[in-house]
């Protein structure tokens, strides 16, 4: 099976790369053709356009930055609809909210196009090593037919139900871990203004039942001081943002979640939107005049 892959940004290459690492025949286009440069280095096809890309494909990926972008991709006069044929299908790895996968299927299936989601947690570094989670939402034969490129991706892989299922657990799981991260913060704080010798704080927590893999992976990139998770405060802002929707759909008071977004809105007008969704906690070091740096931690995660 021939795959495309469309979104080349911190997350899509890696996850491209992995497939052409697998052994799989691979078409690529990023409206930044730069951003392909590594994945053609290895043996992958370049286009210029979504449409060009489908009509190559037998299965077109995406990894996006944000619904309005999937659906100019997808449907726009050269997006993915126009080249893919009948019996296609399209794997959108974006985090959407669930109404946005399910309204953009409904269009795809007029093409006599499939849909699969399947968003992933887990974070760059581990995206690059082929180990991110992979939540997968559709008809149980259409993720069969695709577990193998699936699983050159990722590690362990969830199919959770119909489509619509991978978008709310993916949202949930970010809402945790902005959540996460905020409380890191306030904790390697209290260590600092506390007098605690901050490395060793980190691994006493990581070692307690306080520890989280936010604390393991993020917490290390806020001692460093580089914060540079690839992941930036917009895109933070906007899973907030469908958390805070689910919430009020399913009658769910998030007042844990409802105060991250408020601080995320914050940061991001402190910071600016592209500023890395980690520096959230640059809120409390600026307002204390207290920075939160240890020696020996890295500026990025590699494993």
């Amino acid at each position: 099976m021939r795959y495309g892959y469309i979104g080349l940004g911190n997350l899509g290459v890696q996850l491209a790369a992995s497939l052409l690492r697998e052994g799989f025949a691979l078409v690529v286009h990023d409206r930044n053709e730069a951003a392909a440069e590594p994945l053609r280095a290895r043996g992958a096809a370049w286009v210029a356009t979504p449409r060009e890309l489908a009509t190559q494909c037998d299965a077109v990926i995406t990894c996006l930055p944000s619904p309005a972008v999937s659906e100019a991709v997808l449907s726009g006069p050269d997006g993915i609809l126009a080249g893919l044929r009948r019996g296609g299908c399209w794997i959108e790895m974006s985090t959407l909210g669930r109404e946005e996968i399910l309204r953009l299927a409904a269009m795809a299936a007029e093409s006599g196009i499939d849909t699969l989601e399947s968003p992933v947690t887990g974070g760059v570094h581990k995206a690059a090593s082929g180990e991110i989670t992979i939540l997968a939402g559709g008809p149980q034969a259409l993720f069969e037919a695709h577990r193998p490129a699936l699983a050159a991706m990722g590690g362990e892989i969830f199919h959770m139900g119909p489509l619509g299922s991978a978008a709310l657990i993916k949202v949930i799981t970010n809402m945790l871990a902005f959540i996460h991260l905020l409380a890191d913060g306030e904790a390697l704080m209290l260590a600092k203004r506390g007098g605690l010798d901050l490395a060793q704080a980190w691994n006493a927590i990581r070692a307690s039942s306080g520890n989280s893999f936010v604390h393991e992976t993020e917490g290390q990139l806020i001692l460093n001081g580089s914060y540079d998770i690839g992941f930036n405060m917009d895109l933070a802002c906007k899973d907030l943002g469908f958390a805070m929707k689910f919430g009020r759909e399913f009658g769910v008071p998030l007042d844990l979640a409802g105060m991250t977004a408020q601080t995320f809105i914050r940061g991001r007008s402190a910071y600016g939107g592209a500023a890395q969704s980690t520096a959230i906690v640059k809120l409390l070091e600026d307002a204390l005049k207290t920075d939160l740096r240890a020696p020996g931690f890295p500026a990025r995660l590699t494993v």
